[in-house]
C-alpha cells in the first residue's frame, strides 16, 4: 500500500496552497514542480528550496 502522506495531491487544492505556504512559492509554482518532479513530498521541497534560492 502507497504511503499517501509522502504524496502531494495535485486534485487537492488545499493541499497544495499549504505546500506553498510552507515552502514560500506559490500554488502556481507547486502545480509546475510536480508535473516537472512528480508528487512526492520530499522531492518537492527540495525542489521549491532550490527554487527559492534560484538554483
Amino acid at each position: 500500500m502507497e504511503d499517501n502522506q509522502n504524496r502531494l495531491s495535485i486534485d487537492e487544492y488545499y493541499e497544495i496552497e499549504h505546500f506553498a505556504r510552507e515552502n514560500g512559492i506559490s500554488p502556481s509554482q507547486v502545480s509546475k514542480l510536480i508535473k516537472k518532479n512528480g508528487n512526492d513530498r520530499s522531492a518537492l521541497t527540495k525542489a521549491a528550496r532550490a527554487l527559492r534560492e534560484g538554483k
